[in-house]
């Protein structure tokens, strides 16, 4: 299935918490056969008489089928768009494009995966759980929120067996120096075959500099998301070069060690 713009229809759409909503839709089309773990669809927002945003918003799959019609969201509420988004009721038509980018790279074969997320990233590495629990690939996860209140366990391994590491900014756990002891045992002990992240840039360059092997999906504003208005560039390390890639397109999942950092404009 190639890219496209389908008028789907809400399923489900709840509060998860204080500040996160689970958006579930029906859509005309096996999106669940085409849609790999760690792409993203554009979601048109709805317009009102208060709110008439234009562009729409990028949002990162967080769940897929078992229906082959049916495709999940996890998102903060927190803008114009995610707040217009949050008026839609059960019923409700939403357009959206995609799939979109590059997915995540996965093996049955592993043995091990070592999943590292904070906040929102939580919903795009989420996909990675039952993909790896139906191969028997054994999990472990360092999730990181402000606060115990925020952090979505449930929502994220939905009932796959992990050994889960929590941190947190409201002890002071969440700390990159408190961290950093914790992933290097981990990545010592434990071996994992691949390393996934997202979620947080200080994770990133704490999983650069503990030198993991993996990927990560990169969290990035964009207005087209086809790789046109160049809004999502980043710069990257290839073969001892910086070079401009465009997030949407040919990401926004890359190898961990290829992000340099941010783009400055003006």
């Amino acid at each position: 299935m190639k890219v496209a713009t389908l008028a789907c229809r809400v399923v489900e759409h709840q509060w998860v918490s204080a500040r996160y909503k689970y958006l579930r839709l029906s859509c005309p089309a096996p999106l669940a056969r085409h849609t790999a773990a760690g792409q993203f669809f554009q979601l048109a927002c709805p317009v009102s008489e208060a709110q008439a945003p234009f562009l729409r918003r990028p949002m990162s799959v967080y769940g897929i089928g078992p229906e082959e019609d049916r495709i999940e969201f996890l998102y903060h509420v927190k803008g114009i768009g995610t707040r217009a988004l949050e008026r839609l009721r059960a019923g409700d038509a939403l357009t959206v494009t995609g799939p979109l980018g590059t997915g995540f790279a996965f093996s049955p074969d592993w043995k091990r995966v070592l999943l590292v997320a904070r906040g929102v990233g939580l919903a795009t590495m989420a996909p990675l759980v039952p993909l790896a629990a139906r191969a028997g690939v054994a999990i472990t996860a360092v999730l990181s929120a402000r606060a115990p209140g925020e952090l979505m366990t449930q929502e994220f391994l939905r009932g796959a067996p992990a050994s889960v590491h929590a941190v947190f900014d409201s002890d002071g756990s969440s700390a990159v120096e408190r961290v950093e002891p914790l992933l290097r045992n981990l990545l010592d002990a434990e071996r994992p075959d691949r390393v996934y992240t997202c979620g947080s840039n200080r994770l990133l360059a704490l999983l650069q500099k503990l030198g993991a092997h993996g990927e990560v999906a990169l969290e990035q504003q964009m207005a087209c998301a086809m790789g046109v208005c160049l809004s999502c560039v980043r710069l990257f390390n290839e073969e001892g070069e910086k070079v401009f890639r465009r997030v949407c397109c040919e990401g926004p999942v890359f190898p961990l060690g290829a992000v340099a950092g941010e783009v400055q404009f003006g």
